[in-house]
């Protein structure tokens, strides 16, 4: 949000109060991690004893709730009630060691130090390893009061079909942070433009405007900066963010209210800030074997029953195409009833026998479910009588016709509400259902009230987080830890800990493929280890050319669906070479799953993705900093897609020998490359000196990975290196190999 008119005025209707100088240090053990430094920060500089009169100040304070964190909470009035942050996990405080003296306050979080200069001018510097990474400096802090009629864009989704607006506000604080010379900003979740964030406006507020444009289902508060930190602003409501945008040597970030909390967060290699920036929010937790091979979809609005489902699976089988899930959606329940949690007994009479024969053939079974539940429902009535559902202030249920007519929205703030919900959803688990889509999550409205009080601004991407662990919760107590997964379209901080995510509608053209990696490479610089989306694009029918390279790139991920619109996916409806283009890319994916599990229960441990932009895995090579049309599958397998049917691909090789997958072919990095690729094929190329896990079949992702393993070693690398290998059972066997035996 833009608060100025340039550098030297403000825009109409504004009046800002700014942090002017330090004028009182001291140590507190009143922080929520322990000891800390509150600063009293007068918005003039104080000369004599009356300008203390009449005068504001903010109160700044500084804490740490763990190795490498900073809390600062910015306040002008403190009385009032806070409306509270994100869940945090790690944050167990107590942290930090604190020094004040005539020479400042200091606050020693280990990786990282917080530096407070006394007096004016205002001077908040962070270090990581003796070096300023950021700061605080004149007019960085500020508090913002907006006259009626103002003329500032409040910034967030005001159609009213997004959910809502949040309510225009007439106070905020802002906060603005050092961006230097070369400075790169990335992540603040899934967005769909430039990677690199620098130049941009971007506004966290959950919409549902598919991949195409400046919104996104996945919000996220949290910039990495390739200085060697991270920031996470902990406000789980609108943040306003210009990052280098309304002052370009600043990062600001902008909420309603009187208090703006955020921690800094050290590395000071990209990953290690991801690791304690997941380690405060939570972890991805490990993700079952079998969710890594092929989902096949019935898609959104086409016809199918039981006899359409088995035409797909058997069909598939038989051109040896291995599926792992299948999934049913929307129209499994009947129509203008959703979500009413039944299977409709016109399409689908005997669903028990059904999920029984679909696990005969070993597949396992995801169905479609929202938070809305349609007025047509039986259960819409019993939700309102009771409470479950969300009520405006006048305390009628709220409701609309977008979607479903009627519908209402389950309120996830009411505990009861919470069983209720899950009680359908163990029913549906009992029945044989092994997973669930949780589609939606973004229109929430904002008036409003909720069952517990909070906040309908704070409760409009907060909403997700609520949605979506009911579900995962039921999966962890019904299915076991490490078998349960979502395909979640919504998200905010923290939810990387319920996974896996997909990065919603997109459209079926190449332009639409490159534009929903961006915002996969863009979510995973923002704590998310796993992702997916819909191969071919939703909306729309792909030509066979699209569909053929978006294969070839979808099953190069963690997670990989078949899925549209309008239309089937199955490969045989575009032509015969998507058939093979599927069996050879989803045969290679069997073969990887020995290195692709590992890499996974690697980032359940460390918090790193498994799908890596460039910059985080190349750090210090500058050409890596825009690369946003290849990445890294895990720490060893350089991908990059195709973009266009004629099969030529840019894309850069970093220093190395590097070797080619799939031709053997070893090329010498450290440039650009151009190649041309046929359908079957694009540029898949091994790390130098990897010692690659290779598994012996190609029918499932789940076996036993150590029968039949082969260790495949690539040029590039010298002495002895160690491979750990893990099988779905659990199994960890560390081998021991020797790069000097090249194999390939």
């Amino acid at each position: 949000m833009k608060f100025t008119d340039g550098f030297w005025q403000l825009r109409p209707g504004v009046t800002a109060l700014h942090a002017q100088e330090a004028y009182d240090i001291a140590e507190t053990d009143e922080t929520p991690d322990g000891p800390g430094i509150v600063i009293t920060a007068p918005t003039m500089v104080i000369a004599k004893r009356g300008d203390v009169l009449n005068r504001p100040v903010l109160t700044t304070t500084l804490s740490s709730p763990a190795d490498g964190v900073i809390r600062v909470r910015i306040a002008h009035h403190t009385g009032g009630s806070w409306h509270g942050g994100f869940t945090l996990p790690g944050a167990g405080g107590g942290a930090a060691s604190v020094t004040v003296s005539e020479s400042g306050g200091v606050l020693d979080a280990g990786a990282l130090v917080a530096r407070i200069a006394p007096g004016a001018p205002w001077d908040l510097a962070f270090e990581v390893d003796g070096r300023r990474v950021t700061g605080s400096g004149h007019k960085a802090q500020g508090y913002i009061q907006l006259s009626p009629g103002a003329q500032v864009d409040q910034g967030i989704v005001s159609n009213a079909r997004q959910g809502g607006s949040a309510p225009a506000a007439s106070a905020f604080v802002h906060e603005q942070l050092d961006l230097g010379v070369g400075e790169h900003i990335y992540g603040l979740g899934e967005r769909f433009g430039p990677l690199v964030k620098n130049g941009q406006t971007v506004e966290i507020w959950n919409a549902d405007g598919g991949t195409s444009s400046e919104q996104s289902y996945k919000n996220v508060p949290f910039h990495l900066s390739d200085r060697g930190y991270g920031v996470l602003v902990n406000d789980p409501g609108h943040v306003s963010y210009e990052v280098g945008s309304e002052a370009v040597e600043r990062v600001q970030f902008s909420v309603s209210g009187e208090v703006l909390e955020y921690f800094v967060i050290a590395g000071p290699t990209p990953k290690q800030v991801l690791g304690r920036y997941t380690a405060l929010t939570g972890r991805p937790p490990v993700v079952p074997a079998w969710s890594y091979g092929l989902w096949l979809s019935t898609s959104f609005t086409t016809d199918y029953d039981e006899q359409t489902v088995n035409s797909f699976i058997d069909e598939m089988a038989a051109r040896e195409l291995p599926v792992s899930v299948f999934h049913f959606d929307c129209f499994w329940m009947r129509e203008f009833n959703w979500c009413d949690f039944e299977w409709d007994p016109r399409v689908f009479p005997d669903p028990e026998g059904m999920l029984g024969r679909l696990h005969d053939k070993d597949l396992r079974v995801c169905v479609w479910i929202n938070p809305y539940i349609a007025q047509r429902s039986p259960l819409f009535r019993e939700a309102a009588e009771q409470g479950f559902l969300v009520r405006r202030a006048d305390g009628s249920v709220w409701q609309w016709d977008l979607w479903q007519a009627g519908m209402g929205l389950v309120d996830f703030t009411n505990p009861d509400a919470v069983v209720w919900y899950q009680g359908h959803l163990r029913r549906l688990i009992a029945q044989g259902v092994d997973c669930f889509k949780t589609d939606f999550g973004e229109r929430i409205p904002t008036d409003v009230v909720w069952a517990d009080g909070a906040d309908p601004e704070r409760m409009h991407n907060r909403y997700t987080e609520l949605y979506n662990r009911a579900v995962f919760d039921v999966l962890t107590e019904t299915r076991g830890e490490g078998d349960a997964v979502l395909f979640a379209r919504s998200a905010t901080a923290g939810g990387q800990s319920m996974p896996v995510h997909w990065g919603g509608d997109s459209t079926s053209t190449f332009a639409s493929m490159a534009e929903t990696l961006r915002g996969g490479l863009s979510l995973a610089l923002s704590g998310f280890a796993f992702w997916s989306h819909d191969i071919g694009g939703f909306e729309g029918t792909p030509d066979a050319a699209v569909f053929k390279r978006w294969t070839a790139f979808g099953l190069l991920g963690s997670h990989s669906r078949f899925h549209g619109s309008s239309s089937y996916r199955v490969p045989w409806a575009f032509d015969e070479e998507a058939v093979e283009v599927t069996r050879r890319f989803t045969h290679l994916k069997m073969r990887l799953m020995p290195y692709l599990y590992q890499q996974g229960l690697d980032a359940a441990a460390t918090g790193v993705p498994l799908m890596r932009p460039m910059v985080l895995e190349f750090p210090d090579d500058p050409a890596a900093t825009y690369l946003d049309r290849q990445y890294m599958l895990g720490s060893d397998l350089l991908v990059a897609p195709v973009f266009s049917a004629d099969g030529v691909v840019d894309f850069y090789l970093p220093e190395g020998e590097w070797t080619s997958l799939l031709t053997g072919e070893t090329v010498t990095g450290g440039a650009w490359r151009r190649e041309t690729h046929g359908f079957d094929s694009l540029p898949l190329y091994v790390r130098p000196g990897t010692a690659l896990p290779w598994g012996a079949r190609v029918d499932s992702p789940e076996y036993d990975y150590h029968d039949g393993l082969r260790l495949r070693v690539f040029a590039g690398g010298t002495g002895i290196a160690s491979v750990t290998v893990t099988s779905p059972d659990g199994r960890a066997v560390a081998y021991d190999v020797d790069l000097e035996e090249i194999t390939g």
